[in-house]
């Protein structure tokens, strides 16, 4: 791919025209302000977000139709196109396909989303699958989309199915710094890769700050933690999915400098990127085993929380358990001389006490052993 395209002398373009590049332009007065590409292309509903040729790293024109790109990149030979699909149409990609010669195996892939992280060379052309991410404030959530890019030897085309990443803003930046849109696609390609990268400095950023919130309330006992922890659990799976593959893809294409002849500033760009994307990776890996053990934390924390309430209810049972008892005993206690005094109380004629001069004495008397035998016996057994 790289063999194609001439490339000025590296004399020509130093560190400083990356930092240029690659670092945000301060915005213009409001009464200055060029329009955004992007807020175009976001309220636009046709698929080609921006259409552009550049020739000697300036863009010299911005065809609207497919039609139009293909026509006037055959009239300038030495000119690279740099064309913006989001979610285009099977027509449009296979109209692609036809005229920059692409893979029927890649077209297929960047018809349809849900594609893992991957780097391919299709003879001089490279397909490449992102997945970018973005931090949504308002639900506290990581919101992911999916980038396909195709770089050829005078083109790069991009397919985005989701909001992010931004590439208009790439692409602008690229525009104020012409000597590196000299360098070709291969430029483009890292500048894609590293926007992608950076947009998961602030990911990264939210889920640290959701941890922190998580712990807080695990330790407060909010019952919808549990949920929560689940639910960031599995976002950090996705971003797991995003962020490994890129680390062996950015490999990859550093094991090809020296074969495809890679410019040095685009070799060190690419390293500060993979470097990136490492130290991002590790970040993902270490969120995830603090979810993992923040939710142990909680498992046990609500088996102690559930584990003081049945001991709680345990006592409150045994407290229970021993007022009834002593109702119970004063009760029988009662009974007795209530049983005694109905027996006396029924004035049959027969009933031989009845006529007893000290009938009455032993049936007092009755009445107190039995009710000191009950007392004894159920203050041995400790019911009373």
């Amino acid at each position: 791919m790289s063999e194609r395209r001439a490339r000025p002398s590296s004399k020509n373009r130093g560190r400083s025209a990356w930092r240029r590049a690659l670092t945000p332009p301060a915005p213009p007065p409001p009464e200055q302000r060029p329009a955004r590409p992007a807020e175009a292309e976001e309220s636009e509903p046709a698929s080609i977000v921006q259409a552009a040729l550049y020739r000697d790293g300036v863009r010299v024109s911005s065809p609207t139709t497919l039609a139009e790109t293909f026509r006037e990149l055959r009239d300038q030979p030495a000119g690279m196109a740099w064309i913006g699909l989001a979610r285009p149409t099977e027509a449009e990609l296979l109209s692609l396909a036809a005229e920059f010669d692409l893979h029927p195996l890649s077209v297929e892939d960047a018809m349809e989303a849900h594609q893992r992280p991957k780097l391919e060379r299709y003879g001089d052309t490279l397909f490449v699958v992102l997945r970018a991410a973005r931090y949504l404030d308002a639900p506290e959530e990581v919101d992911f989309g999916e980038l396909h890019v195709f770089v050829g030897p005078d083109f790069v085309i991009t397919v985005r199915h989701g909001a992010a990443p931004d590439l208009s803003a790439v692409r602008h930046r690229m525009e104020e710094s012409p000597e590196l849109l000299r360098l070709g696609p291969e430029a483009v390609l890292y500048a894609i890769l590293d926007a992608v990268v950076d947009g998961y400095v602030p990911v990264v950023a939210g889920v640290q700050n959701d941890i922190d919130e998580i712990e807080t309330e695990v330790f407060r006992g909010d019952p919808e933690v549990s949920r929560r922890i689940y639910e960031l659990s599995r976002e950090m799976v996705e971003f797991q999915r995003a962020t490994r593959p890129l680390v062996g893809m950015l490999h990859g294409l550093m094991a090809g400098f020296s074969k495809y002849g890679t410019d040095d500033e685009l070799q060190r760009y690419l390293r500060d990127v993979a470097d990136h994307v490492t130290h991002t990776s590790e970040r993902v890996d270490g969120f995830r085993q603090a979810l993992t053990e923040i939710l142990t934390v909680n498992a046990t924390l609500v088996t102690q929380q559930q584990n003081a309430e049945m001991r709680a209810l345990a006592e409150a049972g045994f407290e229970q358990n021993e007022e009834i008892k002593r109702i119970s005993s004063w009760a029988a206690i009662l009974f007795a001389p209530t049983l005694v005094g109905t027996i006396y109380g029924m004035n049959f004629e027969n009933m031989p006490e009845l006529g007893w001069h000290f009938g009455y004495p032993f049936a007092i008397g009755l009445m107190g052993i039995i009710c000191v035998s009950l007392y004894v016996i159920f203050k041995r057994r400790d019911w009373l």
